[in-house]
């Protein structure tokens, strides 16, 4: 007896209305590259005659498709970047993940010189939610999450609201097994690129000429790990990045730095260790320990929490279900 073949999907149409020349144009993009983005994050593929769209792929992602077509015909009425589509997706995506949905109420403001600055997904609100409500705030989960932008964000947002006196931020001088004696220079000159992302997200958020003046003054310090031993840093917003590359010993000298009004925000990928096989991560220790501690939190981000490039959150997931099937008994 032959099998049947499988039914084929039918395909979802879309008539955009009112009909508008200008916001068609606007929505598909030059050469159509706003509808490619489309098609990438939802995996599926359109076809578009004038106003009539017909989108194949699987049911959910097809109307998700039919979804974000009608959002972004509704805000067509400038041209639409390609960044304003991937953003515009990412939230779109992301009502409700995991349970998270809108009546968990709006994303905290934060003063920044990014004034649209907010977060992007139900997870993202939520780690800023814990970050304004604790002492002590754990961000994990993988790359692209904005748990360094958004924990940057915070400390700006505190400082400009007067709530500290200072931001000092810090990581482990360790990196995907590189070793610090092949870089030139001194030890700051050695340092310094294992610090650029933090850098980089202050001069985005305050702008290069004020945060080299906060430098100068020391209002703003930027220093590998190493630097804190013996420290007690009180009225400060301090953060801890890449922490899955802290040992236990260093993760344990780290929070018990933090002192008289500080804050801490602690964020890593505890699937991207980089320290010699046979070392313990700090941050996975830390998690295990201090779960329940009161006045902690823990905001464990996901693939779908991923903010950059529709793809990105894909690989992410492809790399998440390798290592699962990886890690199962045969």
């Amino acid at each position: 007896m032959r099998a049947k073949p499988a039914a084929r999907k039918r395909p979802v149409e879309l008539l955009l209305s009112p009909v508008d020349n200008t916001h068609l144009a606007n929505l598909c993009g030059v050469l159509d590259e706003n509808l490619r983005q489309i098609e990438t994050a939802l995996d599926v593929v359109i076809a578009r005659r004038g106003e009539r769209f017909t989108i194949h792929g699987e049911g959910e992602p097809a109307a998700r498709c039919a979804e974000a077509l009608q959002h972004f015909y509704r805000l067509a009425k400038q041209p639409l970047s390609v960044d304003e589509i991937q953003l515009g997706l990412i939230e779109l995506l992301n009502r409700p993940v995991r349970g998270l949905t809108a009546a968990g109420g709006p994303s905290p403001a934060l003063v920044t010189k990014k004034t649209e600055l907010h977060g992007r997904t139900p997870r993202q609100v939520e780690y800023l939610k814990h970050i304004q409500e604790h002492d002590i705030t754990f961000g994990i989960g993988p790359a692209g999450t904005g748990k360094t932008y958004l924990a940057v964000a915070c400390a700006v947002d505190a400082f400009e609201r007067e709530l500290v006196s200072r931001i000092v931020l810090t990581r482990p001088a360790v990196e995907a097994g590189e070793r610090l004696g092949f870089l030139p220079g001194d030890l700051a000159q050695k340092v310094d690129p294992y610090l650029r992302p933090l850098y980089d997200a202050l001069y985005d958020l305050m702008g290069f000429d004020r945060v080299m003046k906060m430098l100068e003054k020391q209002a703003i310090e930027i220093a590998p790990l190493a630097y804190m031993r013996g420290r007690t840093l009180n009225h400060a917003f301090i953060i801890l990045d890449e922490a899955q590359n802290t040992t236990p010993e260093q993760m344990k000298m780290f929070l018990t730095r933090i002192g008289i009004g500080a804050k801490a925000v602690i964020t890593g990928d505890a699937t991207q260790v980089d320290l010699p096989k046979g070392h313990k991560s700090g941050l996975i220790e830390a998690r295990r320990i201090l779960q329940e501690v009161r006045g902690i939190a823990f905001t464990e981000f996901g693939a779908e929490d991923v903010v950059r490039h529709p793809l990105v959150a894909r690989i992410v997931a492809a790399y998440e279900a390798h290592g699962k099937a990886q890690e199962a008994p045969r």
